[in-house]
């Protein structure tokens, strides 16, 4: 669940300075959020949840 909020945080901000700074048009964010839900709802949501938390723990075992 931790994950899930922190990732949901992070993608937030970063769509929020993707509007703001990069250009992205509103439309295309809604545009891409419909899109999050869709996935979210497919067959697909568990393979996408596998690999996030993959990326999530492989990222969480780097040392520096």
């Amino acid at each position: 669940m931790g994950l899930t909020i922190s990732a949901s945080l992070l993608l937030l901000i970063i769509v929020f300075l993707l509007v703001r700074k990069a250009g992205l048009k509103v439309l295309h964010a809604i545009v891409c959020v419909l899109l999050g839900f869709y996935l979210a709802s497919s067959n697909m949501a568990p393979t996408i949840d596998n690999f996030s938390n993959s990326i999530g723990e492989m990222i969480n075992s780097l040392s520096f």
